[in-house]
């Protein structure tokens, strides 16, 4: 039995693929759930009629995706009314993403009582990262108190990525370091040594970390206080703006990457600006992650801007050469999958993500099916 139903629900939406081993059989996206002219009134409806299209005989498994396991989780687990319960405690950590993920689980439990439910965690991944590298120097029992850490996020992108660069490289990923760069929408870096993740940027929430499409990415957390004692904002909306007025929005009023390099070519100094400061951060942290890693042996770009961009993978490592990284640049604008040159010490890489592989492939080691 290798036929995996995998399913990433957000409070409107529902994406999902049907797996036949490492093959997909069908795939789709339901939008605008609940909302007027929307595919459906409610998860039970999406749900229901995506069951009704699908042909789910013999099915393995239904894999969900689940943003935020906490400290409780820290590996895909099959899912009891126990794991759904901590799966609602931890909504304050992630109120945007966990009640999606419980809508659909609850869902598809009522509507396949006979198969195997998994919560595949985004935080699960990560939580290898050593206590220093997760702890952040505030009060103590605070931190244990709240929960105060980092979690990390994209976890099952950063872990089929960096299994693959390894596989591309020819090497054993237990002896493979690869520094791997999810840049979308939403975008974080992980160093991972030996196929463990020893660092990641995003941090308790999704919100730190790189310059995003509309967050913020890192920022001292002081301007949360001078905002609502000096200029009176509620923390709502200092939220709401960090979150959803950030990023590229922020800095050139367009969050998409292609817009902001089309304005850039044009000589838009906002959006010169704001590509400047998404390099410059992406810099820092790929730094940084030397430094940790030590020995390095891949740099790999994903997701839509890094599968995407030419211009922001020769512009984050441009520079780096004297640390054998270089970027050859015929390679970077054919969609070669190794860009870098022959001859250098730290391969670049160019691996679409697969994160619903990975979620199908966690399901299937969580019920000891996988081979």
């Amino acid at each position: 039995m290798t036929r995996v139903l995998v399913l990433n629900c957000g409070s409107s939406s529902v994406r999902y693929r049907l797996f036949d081993g490492d093959d997909v059989r069908a795939k789709g996206l339901i939008q605008r759930i609940g909302e007027s002219g929307g595919d459906a009134a409610d998860h039970d409806a999406a749900l229901q009629g995506l069951m009704d299209r699908l042909d789910l005989s013999d099915l393995a498994a239904v894999g969900h995706r689940v943003v935020h396991g906490g400290e409780l989780f820290t590996e895909s687990t099959v899912i009891t009314d126990e794991v759904v319960a901590a799966v609602e405690d931890l909504i304050p950590l992630a109120p945007l993403h966990n009640p999606g993920a419980l809508a659909g689980i609850r869902v598809a439990r009522k509507l396949l009582p006979d198969v195997p439910q998994v919560a595949v965690f985004d935080t699960a991944f990560h939580s290898t990262i050593p206590a220093e590298g997760v702890l952040w120097a505030v009060d103590r029992d605070l931190a244990r108190r709240f929960g105060l850490r980092r979690y990390g996020f994209h976890g099952t992108s950063h872990a089929y990525v960096s299994r693959e660069t390894a596989r591309i490289l020819g090497r054993p990923p237990e002896d493979t370091n690869v520094i791997t760069l999810h840049l979308g929408n939403g975008a974080s870096a992980a160093a991972v040594r030996g196929g463990r993740c020893e660092a990641t940027s995003m941090g308790m929430t999704p919100l730190s970390g790189l310059v995003m499409g509309t967050r913020s990415g890192d920022i001292d957390p002081s301007l949360i206080f001078h905002l609502h004692r000096a200029g009176g904002l509620p923390l709502d909306e200092i939220e709401d703006s960090l979150t959803r007025h950030g990023g590229l929005a922020g800095l050139a009023g367009a969050n998409d990457m292609r817009e902001v390099l089309e304005r850039r070519a044009a000589g838009d100094p906002d959006a010169a600006l704001a590509f400047d400061v998404y390099i410059r951060r992406l810099k820092e942290y790929i730094g940084s992650y030397l430094a940790v890693l030590g020995r390095v042996d891949a740099i790999t770009f994903t997701a839509g801007v890094g599968e995407n961009s030419p211009d922001v993978r020769a512009a984050a490592l441009a520079g780096l050469e004297p640390l054998g990284i270089t970027v050859d640049p015929a390679r970077n604008t054919d969609s070669a999958v190794i860009i870098s040159p022959d001859d250098a010490p730290v391969a670049v890489c160019v691996v679409p993500t697969e994160e619903e592989l990975e979620i199908a492939n966690e399901s299937r080691r969580a019920l000891s099916l996988a081979p």
